[in-house]
């Protein structure tokens, strides 16, 4: 992991305690920063977001989908995880404790955006930093891949209608133009963009001139992020401040949900007699989420000041630490889980 991946947890802190004070001693640059929207677009935002994605959507090789049958029992039960099970779980997890739990604590007028922030978050599977769990893993890299391409292809069509679905169910009208747009702005277009600057730098210079090119965009991709964060909290300073534990709060419903979905695709696996180079990076990718486009369509859906849009942050916040102890629990567990998934597996014909 790069400097900046090892600790970035550590620099979203800093970038929560720079943007509260930056909104409450300049609110007057916040106000002209969200009042720049075309089509309810916040222009600034958007080119922050597209230098967040497109150099993570660089590093997926779509012809990788040509090796989804490998591992076809490692990528199926992920799929389930990613689709059938995350946004439902965390759908429900936010209803409990933020309409339940947490209700007497939160803000009123902010329930139902918490809750949709939470749920845009767990609908978009991640993309870029789970390349580097399934490497702390040894996790197989051709199964990565393919899993990733497959799941970012699925995400073009399906982010939209189970968004809209389960925020229909929490109560939330449902602003289908914006999330359309959403899917458009911040998934449609930068693959296209990306797929095609990777073919053409392929077309250059090979692996070796795309491999510098991103690690050319790395820290632009990581310093557009923490950018993105410090504008957030600028916006939302006067809340947070009001209310510090909000923070902690949002972020009980995220770990219980990464905790038991990655656990869920690793036991699943298990059962199935997947290798453990592939249950890994199928718990991994099962567990963590697309922050970087789940915070772009919480603003664009919502604003920068809703709840929403500081839920999603929250998922960036325990993003590092908490993926860390899964890989740990992963690598820990490598015999125990050996012993079960070999006795499923049939038996080789010894030549």
């Amino acid at each position: 992991m790069s400097l900046f991946e090892r600790y970035l947890t550590v620099w979203v802190a800093l970038c929560i305690v720079a943007g509260v004070a930056l909104g409450h001693f300049f609110p007057g640059v916040f106000q002209a920063i969200g009042a720049a929207e075309v089509a309810k677009v916040n222009l600034p935002m958007a080119v922050l977001i597209w230098l967040m994605i497109i150099p993570m959507l660089l590093k997926i090789d779509f012809a990788a989908l040509g090796q989804v049958g490998r591992h076809w029992r490692g990528i199926g039960v992920t799929l389930f995880i990613n689709w059938a099970v995350k946004p439902f779980s965390m759908a429900a997890l936010g209803w409990f404790f933020i309409t339940y739990v947490f209700e007497a604590y939160l803000p009123a007028d902010q329930i139902h955006s918490y809750i949709a922030g939470l749920i845009i978050l767990a609908a978009a599977p991640c993309t870029a930093m789970v390349f580097v769990w399934s490497n702390l893993t040894k996790g197989e890299p051709h199964f990565t891949l393919s899993q990733v391409a497959l799941n970012d292809a699925i995400m073009i069509v399906a982010f939209a209608p189970i968004v809209g679905f389960l925020l229909g169910l929490s109560a939330i009208t449902v602003p289908w133009g914006t999330l359309v747009l959403s899917v458009v702005l911040y998934i449609v277009v930068p693959v296209i963009v990306a797929q095609v600057l990777r073919r053409s730098v392929l077309a250059r210079g090979g692996e070796a001139a795309l491999a510098k090119l991103l690690h050319a965009l790395g820290p632009v991709s990581l310093m557009a992020l923490l950018t993105t964060l410090v504008m957030l909290f600028g916006f939302q300073g006067e809340q947070i401040l009001a209310q510090p534990l909000i923070i902690a709060m949002l972020a009980v419903p995220i770990l219980i949900q990464v905790y038991f979905n990655a656990g869920l695709a690793y036991l699943l696996n298990r059962v199935a007699g997947e290798e453990h180079c592939v249950a890994g990076p199928s718990a991994l990718i099962g567990a963590s989420n697309f922050f970087e486009l789940a915070v772009a369509a919480a603003i664009s859906l919502f604003g920068f000041q809703s709840g929403a849009a500081l839920a999603t942050v929250v998922g960036v916040l325990v993003e590092v630490p908490v993926m860390l102890s899964v890989v740990w629990i992963v690598n820990r567990s490598q015999g125990w889980y050996e012993r079960g998934a070999a006795s499923r597996l049939p038996a080789r014909v010894e030549s």
